[in-house]
């Protein structure tokens, strides 16, 4: 089979995939999608109305400030409020990727809590979410309220009044019999409709003062920062240090015994031969050569055994060829029927490159070993400067990210200052999303036209 008949073949599966999987995607995700925004609302107007608690209580004190009563109350409602504010960080840092650490205790002094700048953040945020958040709640609910209502209206109708009946349709026709009330039902599909198109947005719209105003400030993102760093670069110099021994016990317990084996291989060889010119006997000679044979054998399999190694340092075809090449020869390797969908041809460093090459590599190795999955896709692409990867697979899905692969990939990325993210739900499909940042250079082919210069016109 040539290459071109092996690209359409294996393009032939993934269609195939991808049209059985599109349905299901795009329903059951948008399902979940819905249901986790409708979470995300009742916790929204739970904290909205915590948030109202919180500052009436502090509009009080303040009120009660003016005949010199609330004094020794305002710093104890700032504490409160702050309570209510990392609760809604704590809210928010489940749903959103990027945590929102909670904020310490507000400074003691009345002057120096009202001049702290996340205190006045705070009261902005509990004047806006408990009043746009709860109405933004109650409002995205009121469609899967109604929709379950109408949905039921013909058990139930009869026992409301006349006016109140009719009031279900929203005044389009009147309910007087069963069958008027059966027509209720009608509306309901088209309310869980809306549910499905408004409630993600309007979930992000109640979350949106929190995000903008609960943050920390850029100092303390800071310290964040080199705490993460910090704590990444004690993972990188574990995973490089057990790096170091896995190689040093390759090569001791593998290629160095196996070369002990050969030199006593060739000094047998050796003293079986000065015993054959001293005793002119052939049967030293044939012990010599088997000797010899012996060595020939086991110096070939040291040799592969010290090639495996080399390659598992850095594999040879990053610097030969180019990701694209090294992917899909890790594909063509890997048991589950696998494609490579490649952009333009590149290059970026080579120790992101070596990244991205163990990366596919051990999400391929995963595939294999705990998917059961029967296709798989390898994309790669160049962004602003970052390289994004995306291994997906149809399997059964539930991938643990606390095993020790997913978390090797974790690391490899991090080190980088690279971005990890899982989607493995349970029953499939598992989608791997992968970005390195890394100045990316152009492809040798590129550069040579680059240096050669503009084409000279002939005369």
């Amino acid at each position: 089979m040539t290459v071109a008949e092996g690209c359409r073949a294996a393009r032939l599966p993934r269609a195939r995939w991808r049209t059985r999987w599109a349905w299901r995607w795009d329903v059951f995700g948008r399902g979940r999608a819905t249901l986790d925004a409708l979470e995300h609302l009742v916790g929204g107007i739970g904290t909205g109305v915590l948030a109202l608690a919180a500052l009436l209580t502090v509009i009080v004190t303040a009120l009660a400030c003016l005949v010199g009563v609330g004094l020794p109350l305002m710093p104890a409602a700032l504490r409160g409020l702050r309570a209510v504010a990392n609760r809604e960080r704590a809210r928010l840092s489940r749903w959103h990727p990027d945590e929102i650490i909670a904020a310490p205790p507000p400074p003691p002094g009345l002057r120096a809590a009202l001049a702290d700048p996340p205190v006045r953040r705070e009261l902005a945020w509990a004047v806006v979410h408990a009043s746009i958040g709860i109405l933004v709640g109650v409002l995205a609910l009121t469609f899967p309220v109604h929709a379950v209502q109408d949905a039921t209206f013909a058990l139930w109708w009869w026992v409301l009044p006349a006016g109140d009946a009719t009031a279900a349709t929203y005044g389009m026709w009147e309910v007087s019999d069963l069958p008027s009330a059966l027509a209720v039902a009608v509306l309901a599909p088209i309310e869980i409709a809306l549910t499905l198109l408004l409630a993600p947005r309007m979930s992000r719209l109640q979350a949106w003062s929190g995000l903008r105003l609960l943050r920390p400030g850029p100092g303390v993102d800071l310290s964040l920062r080199v705490a993460q760093l910090t704590a990444t670069r004690a993972a990188v110099l574990d995973a490089h240090l057990a790096e170091l021994r896995r190689i040093e016990r390759s090569l001791h317990d593998g290629t160095q015994s196996r070369l002990v084996a050969v030199d006593a291989l060739i000094a047998d060889a050796l003293r079986a031969l000065e015993s054959d010119t001293a005793s002119d006997t052939a049967g030293d000679t044939a012990i010599a050569m088997t000797s010899i044979e012996r060595a020939q054998t086991t110096a070939e399999q040291a040799l592969a055994e010290l090639r495996g190694v080399v390659r598992s340092i850095l594999p040879p075809v990053l610097t030969d060829k180019s990701l694209a090449d090294a992917l899909t020869g890790l594909a063509a390797a890997c048991p589950v029927p696998c494609v490579v969908d490649a952009g333009p041809p590149v290059r970026a460093a080579a120790s992101v490159e070596a990244t991205a090459y163990f990366v596919v590599a051990e999400a391929l190795a995963n595939v294999a070993r705990h998917s059961r999955a029967r296709y798989a896709v390898v994309s790669v692409r160049h962004r602003d400067d970052r390289l994004c990867l995306r291994v997906v697979d149809d399997g059964r899905g539930g991938a643990d990210e606390s095993g020790p692969g997913l978390t090797g990939i974790r690391r490899r990325v991090e080190a980088h200052d690279g971005s990890f993210l899982l989607n493995s739900p349970d029953g499939g499909p598992t989608i791997l999303n992968v970005t390195l940042p890394g100045p990316l250079q152009r492809s040798s082919r590129e550069l040579d036209a680059a240096m050669a210069g503009p084409p000279r016109t002939p005369g």
